[in-house]
């Protein structure tokens, strides 16, 4: 399915879900931007992975980390509402989860790797459901969303950092 099949676009959401093009149906997204879209940068994210582009700021390697988090509590949710499951679901403290891993401890290809496997396994996931169960809707971090929505979210999530990456951690590479 496309975008253009939600029946809605859940605030918040939104800013990932249209970084997603229009043509692609969530499939062909989560594939074409999953993990090689990220290992064809690879020998970049080895140099940076314990740089931060500012102090406080994530180093890559918590950016890594992050998205691999994130995805899986994504998938949880749009798993619970494909289900059919109409609990309502907790929102995530991004800042809390990036202060509790060790993903600076790892290095980059651990978290490539690891990044690979769990893109795998939405990619199933998603291909589990039919069409009833990705519009199927549930409420998560206040927000009500579809399970569609939520794989669009998944992919533009990922977008979204790798415009960050790029942005804000390529060029210190520059710069040095």
């Amino acid at each position: 399915m496309r975008k253009s099949n939600l029946p809605f676009i859940p605030d918040f959401y939104d800013t990932y879900i249209q970084k997603v093009g229009d043509t692609l149906d969530l499939e062909n997204a989560l594939e074409q931007f999953g993990s090689e879209y990220f290992t064809a940068d690879k020998k970049i994210l080895l140099a940076l992975g314990d740089q931060a582009y500012a102090p406080g700021k994530w180093t890559v390697k918590e950016v890594l980390q992050h998205m691999i988090d994130t995805e899986r509590i994504f998938a949880y949710r749009a798993l619970r509402f494909a289900r059919n499951d109409q609990t309502e679901l907790p929102g995530m403290d991004q800042d809390l989860f990036a202060a509790n891993t060790l993903a600076n401890k790892r290095g980059v290809e651990d978290l490539l790797h690891e990044f690979a496997v769990v893109r795998e396994s939405t990619i199933l996931l998603f291909a589990s459901f039919d069409d009833k169960m990705l519009l199927r809707e549930g409420i998560c971090s206040e927000k009500r969303t579809t399970v569609l929505a939520l794989g669009f979210t998944i992919v533009g999530h990922g977008l979204h950092h790798k415009h960050i990456l790029k942005e804000r951690y390529y060029p210190m590479l520059e710069s040095n």
